[in-house]
């Protein structure tokens, strides 16, 4: 396991790796790793030659008022899991090495990033994408892994990339969720004991919202929707945001649908939680 810590390292590293024909499979996370993280990390395994494991809490995706400075963090057991499911590599640059002090560039995708997430977090993908196209440039990869658990990130990491012509495959793995059905997320440990079995109601809350619009179909979703509200509030949660939209261009749903996602962010306590449905429903 080798760690860099600056850009120069990392992408001279990626480059002798291409020079060799190796493929390079980068898994782009946070860290504070997690079951949902390190299964990232195996289809990249199953993919690549070289997997390029990068660990940096990106400031320019959060808000002023948001968790940058608590945003869990722990590099020796993160740095003990990649090395257990093999990363080759792992890039864990300070935030100084990753943006010049006047940095005055930005990627933008402004159609998928507007609804859901980005419109509670209007500065939450714009650092997503230029990070993403930052972390591209310099590891160099054939393929990246994305979790389905973020699935609007995914959405619009996809859409940046086929609009700029990026030569990676963005590769979705699937949700994963702890035995209880709560999604996997870093943020999970801000929870009290109540919190988290609170929270529960989300996923419950989303499975019922599908069976729902999958017997009676996408026109009795604003009925479906309220409800589900409702019952997300009836536990405790503060519902950012509960809505299905047409996964291709998350935009309402119409004749063309095929497949839709439901979407919910919810408050417990202080702790914004995300998780979804991906699915084809009658129209």
């Amino acid at each position: 396991m080798t760690v860099f810590k600056t850009r120069r390292e990392l992408q001279e590293f990626a480059l002798a790796a291409k020079r060799q024909g190796k493929v390079i499979g980068l898994v782009p996370t946070m860290g504070y790793l997690h079951a949902g993280h390190t299964s990232l990390i195996d289809i990249a395994r199953k993919r690549a030659d070289i997997v390029i494991v990068s660990i940096f809490v990106n400031p320019t995706q959060f808000a002023p008022t948001e968790d940058l400075d608590r945003y869990p963090r722990d590099f020796e057991r993160d740095l003990k899991l990649c090395t257990e499911h093999g990363a080759d590599a792992i890039f864990a640059p300070e935030p100084g090495e990753m943006y010049f002090a006047d940095a005055s560039t930005w990627v933008q995708e402004t159609m998928l990033s507007r609804p859901l997430c980005g419109a509670s977090r209007p500065t939450f993908f714009r650092g997503v994408t230029t990070v993403v196209s930052k972390l591209f440039l310099l590891a160099q990869p054939d393929l990246a892994v994305f979790g389905l658990k973020d699935a609007q990130q995914l959405f619009v990491i996809r859409r940046m990339v086929r609009d700029l012509d990026f030569p990676v495959e963005i590769v979705a793995a699937p949700l994963v969720r702890d035995a209880d059905g709560l999604a996997l997320s870093s943020r999970n440990r801000y929870l009290s004991d109540d919190e988290r079995r609170r929270a529960l109601a989300i996923h419950h809350t989303l499975l019922e919202c599908k069976s729902e619009l999958l017997a009676r179909g996408i026109a009795a979703a604003p009925e479906i929707l309220a409800a589900g509200k409702a019952a997300l509030a009836a536990a405790g949660g503060k519902v950012d945001y509960l809505e299905v939209l047409d996964s291709g261009d998350l935009e309402a749903v119409d004749g063309d649908t095929k497949e839709v996602l439901l979407a919910a962010a919810v408050f417990f306590g202080t702790t914004r939680l995300i998780d979804n449905e991906l699915f084809e429903v009658s129209r």
